[in-house]
């Protein structure tokens, strides 16, 4: 716990900063619309519309659809605008905001005594002075009880901004939640609940300020809210100014990827450099931070990217597949492909050992006609990806049911009953531990997987950078990385990430 609580400071600054820049920019938005909402009948029901539109969108897909957006927007300028990060994020979360906002301002406005407004006009006030001696102090109250609940759905929501590569608390939570190691969960969201209590706290003591007519108090409570986003800003500043970058290291949301991460980032340490980690990244998010250079170096697979970012549909021998790709990669995006690290963690359709042999299943070619009596467990992507498209194409698969899981939870539901086939990773400790059987794909539908260093265009020419991590390819044997899994991932006696690289490296001699 005490190491989970040791990230918490920085993450938390980065979390609130995030959340208070989206709350000040909704409120920049929302005055305006929030007037002319309430001055105009028909484009206040379009306004209104539109933030409980934006309401009804999931904040995770709507953090997700502004990464496409933004990477056509820079593409379109000729490039400069960054698609992950802070701005991804900041436009989600200020269009989350924007509804209760514009709601409480328009009712706040609607339920002014007409009386007053007329007299207000009747002694000669102008438009101006109306709403700055009339209506601003009358709706103040109820805008500011609109403001609260927007600065708490905020920061609740900036937890999944993880996902498009914003540092936040929910680095914690999404990290404890693939690796089983419930402290960072806990210490995810108990620091993510503080954080919106106590903006709660400082926007409410301004609100019955605003209530009382004490505008002094009100002023210094919103001060003292401004004061603290400065703050949690000037590390960021600091850490801009002058010096090296740290280094960034990508990973995506399973064990296998925080524990290579590990890896890579202390064989970079050593080779003096300052090293940041960007966890929790998806696969089409991950290859695009690289390219883009907000990622330095990571670890992806051949086959998903051969699939995915190539939109290719053979399957040829590995040796090619890997070649091919790393001639795109160069070409295409600029990223280096420094070399395969010596195993493959390919997709491989699993059943439970003893259930497996009842039934007689021992390839997808058997699975196919027991198949619409049992349940598929998959990972989170796997349903969506163009690898289910092939075996399907190849296999006729139908199941009774289809459900995705995050890997840690596609593991405990086999093994539950509550399915009878997961999609699991062939480098996974847990087939060996849980007695699982692989079933063989005769059909060859299946790309190959071999892991891969990518390298940012930026960190290709950079020969201090690539000796550091060199030692990696071809070094860790299949057997290696099922084991360091398997200590992350296993239920009794658990590493973490860091412990698991540690052993990784004593294990395969790269501790030099």
């Amino acid at each position: 716990m005490s190491e989970a609580l040791a990230r918490v400071p920085a993450l938390a600054a980065q979390h609130l900063l995030l959340a208070l820049a989206a709350l000040l920019l909704a409120l920049a938005l929302a005055l305006p619309l929030g007037l002319l909402a309430a001055r105009r009948r028909h484009l206040g029901a379009a306004v209104l519309g539109f933030a409980s539109l934006v309401q009804t969108i999931p904040s995770l897909a709507l953090l997700a659809l502004f990464y496409p957006a933004l990477l056509w927007l820079s593409a379109l300028v000729g490039g400069g605008i960054p698609a992950l990060g802070f701005l991804p994020a900041l436009l989600a979360l200020t269009l989350y905001a924007l509804l209760p906002i514009v709601r409480n301002l328009v009712t706040g406005l609607a339920g002014i005594d007409r009386a007053l407004l007329t007299a207000a006009d009747g002694i000669g006030m102008t438009a101006a002075q109306k709403l700055r001696w009339v209506e601003a102090p009358l709706v103040l109250p109820v805008a500011m009880a609109g403001v609260r609940t927007a600065a708490v759905w905020t920061i609740g929501a900036a937890t999944l901004s993880t996902t498009v590569g914003q540092p936040s608390l929910g680095d914690l939570i999404f990290a404890g939640l693939q690796t089983q190691a419930w402290t960072l969960v806990v210490a995810g969201c108990v620091g993510a609940a503080a954080l919106a209590l106590a903006v709660d706290a400082l926007l409410g003591f301004a609100e019955r300020a605003a209530g009382r007519r004490q505008w002094r108090r009100m002023a210094a409570a919103l001060a003292l809210l401004v004061a603290t986003g400065v703050a949690a800003s000037a590390p960021l500043w600091r850490g801009g100014s002058g010096g090296e970058r740290a280094v960034v290291v990508g990973a995506k949301n399973f064990s296998e990827q925080y524990i290579l991460a590990r890896l890579i980032g202390a064989r970079l340490e050593r080779a003096g450099y300052s090293v940041t980690y960007r966890d929790g990244l998806g696969s089409a998010v991950a290859f695009g931070a690289v390219a883009s250079g907000a990622v330095d170096v990571y670890v992806d697979y051949a086959g998903t990217l051969w699939t995915g970012a190539m939109a290719r549909r053979d399957t040829p021998p590995r040796a090619r597949l890997v070649a091919e790709l790393a001639r795109w990669t160069e070409r295409s995006r600029g990223v280096a492909l420094l070399g395969t690290l010596g195993f493959e963690n390919a997709y491989a359709f699993a059943m439970r050992g003893a259930d497996a042999r009842a039934r007689g299943i021992a390839s997808l070619d058997d699975l196919v006609s027991a198949a619409p009596g049992l349940r598929l467990g998959a990972d989170l992507e796997f349903l969506d990806r163009p690898e289910w498209a092939a075996i399907r194409a190849a296999y006729p698969l139908r199941f009774a049911a289809a459900t995705p899981y995050s890997p840690t939870f596609m593991y405990r539901a086999l093994a539950s009953g509550r399915v009878d086939v997961i999609s699991a990773f062939s480098s996974d400790g847990r087939i060996a531990a849980e007695h699982l059987t692989v079933l063989s794909d005769p059909r060859g539908a299946i790309p190959s997987y071999d892991a891969v260093l990518l390298l940012a265009p930026a960190r290709r020419g950079d020969a201090r950078f690539r000796a550091a991590l060199a030692p990696l390819v071809g070094r860790i044997p299949v057997a290696a990385m099922r084991s360091a899994n398997y200590l992350v991932d296993r239920d009794g006696d658990k590493k973490s990430p860091e412990e698991a690289a540690a052993w990784l490296a004593t294990t395969v001699g790269l501790t030099k």
